[in-house]
């Protein structure tokens, strides 16, 4: 029995989400149906994060067990030959049996684009959230330096209710602009269902001067969901990155 470890691309526009949902499109589902049809087993594909309906992705990992000797350099492509034309296997590696997709990630990094024109673009419509108004990106680089390290983020969950606890480390959270292209670029050992697109709708009310960039540490000390911004539209949301310890992982192969 091999565990094979598979970095997928994806456009979520016309999807569900990852995660398998009756009657519904969903990532998830096309890769299991994929992996049956060049392995001829129906195996689980477990991923390391459970993106929304219409986020993207461009770095999920996905690991699946099977018995199939296929060579783990023509995994990508055998995948490829039968994915549809928004999912994509970019590379794969052989990993240890330990390995899990979900709980041997390390931490994970997802980016938020904002398109900052008062005139849409037909290119990034699908991919970016238009903001017309000005943003006053200074504002917002220094508001998100309050959220990197260990915090509640209560204040930037969309169901409070479905976790133990409430309390997350951000390693990195930085805003970056290229206008028209603003982006929140973060990176935590773990996130909330909604936490991102929470934290960017108030980092966007922190650009038009509706908050002061301080306001993020009142939100990250006891603050309730009520409390902070809105929440942005998860089509400018993008799962780029999954990290793991080396010690997961038994050799890698570009595919």
């Amino acid at each position: 029995m091999r565990t094979i470890a598979v970095v997928i691309e994806y456009d979520g526009t016309d999807f569900a989400g990852f995660q398998i949902q009756r009657g519904q499109r969903t990532v998830q589902a096309e890769l299991c149906r994929a992996v049956q049809k060049i392995t001829g087993e129906a195996v689980p594909v477990i991923g390391a994060s459970r993106t929304d309906a219409g986020a993207h992705a461009t770095g999920q990992v996905v690991h699946f067990r099977t018995t199939c000797r296929i060579p783990i350099e023509r995994v990508p492509a055998a995948l490829n030959s039968v994915l549809p034309r928004d999912v994509a296997a970019r590379w794969a590696w052989e990993a240890d049996e330990r390995f899990h997709a979900r709980y041997s990630a390390r931490s994970r990094v997802y980016r938020y684009t904002v398109w900052n024109h008062p005139v849409r673009s037909a290119l990034m419509e699908r991919y970016a959230y238009r903001v017309t108004l000005p943003l006053d990106v200074a504002a917002m680089r220094e508001a998100a330096q309050y959220l990197v390290g260990r915090h509640d983020y209560a204040a930037f969950a969309s169901e409070v209710g479905r976790y133990r606890h409430t309390v997350r480390e951000v390693y990195r959270a930085e805003l970056g602009a290229r206008p028209p292209l603003v982006w929140l670029r973060i990176e935590a050992n773990g996130f909330l269902q909604g936490m991102v697109r929470a934290i960017m709708g108030t980092l966007i009310e922190v650009g038009l001067g509706k908050r002061t960039p301080e306001t993020l540490v009142q939100l990250l000390d006891g603050g309730r969901r009520g409390e902070a911004g809105f929440s942005v539209p998860a089509h400018g949301l993008c799962l780029v990155r999954v990290n793991y310890e080396r010690s997961t992982i038994l050799r890698s192969k570009q595919g």
